[in-house]
């Protein structure tokens, strides 16, 4: 995973500040300067945010985007196996597959626990019913491997379990 460089760059120079106002803080120690205890609270917050631009660096990643996809609205997410979005309105037939790959591949993994390693992703709209409810139509289906991070298109699940 590339590390951002803008923040790689500001993590070593606050990390260079911190050291030299370490050897600050030592120094005023040794000197009995008045304001040796608040370089101490200004040097470690220093050192804090060293360390932190270094690990939001290492562990960013942007977002893909894919050609002729939009932003879906995620509706749900189990935070495991599956999540559902909304097909707005005004989405074309044609960027209907793009917009589910892309938000499949932008689903962070890490925390996600499924027992086949797949995240189900499905696009759904509402069809108005006679009496004047809706109920959800899926539209497409992506299934990500957590493994490998691959996207595949597949029909999608009616939802129906047969009961």
């Amino acid at each position: 995973m590339p590390a951002d460089p803008l923040l790689l760059k500001a993590g070593l120079w606050l990390g260079a500040a911190a050291g030299v106002l370490l050897l600050l803080t030592l120094a005023a120690f040794v000197r009995s300067w008045g304001v040796r205890f608040r370089l101490v609270g200004v040097t470690s917050f220093t050192g804090l945010l060293a360390l932190s631009c270094l690990a939001f660096a290492i562990s960013y990643s942007p977002r893909r985007s894919i050609e002729g996809a939009r932003v879906l609205p995620v509706v749900f997410d189990n935070g495991a196996d599956l999540v559902v979005a909304a097909q707005p309105a005004d989405l074309p037939a044609e960027a209907v597959a793009p917009s589910l790959e892309q938000l499949a591949l932008n689903l962070r993994g890490s925390g996600r626990h499924s027992s086949d390693g797949l995240v189900h992703v499905r696009l759904r709209r509402l069809q108005a019913e006679a009496d004047g409810s809706s109920r959800p139509v899926p539209v497409a289906e992506a299934v990500r491997d957590l493994g490998d991070g691959s996207v595949r298109m597949v029909q999608p699940a009616t939802g129906r379990t047969g009961n």
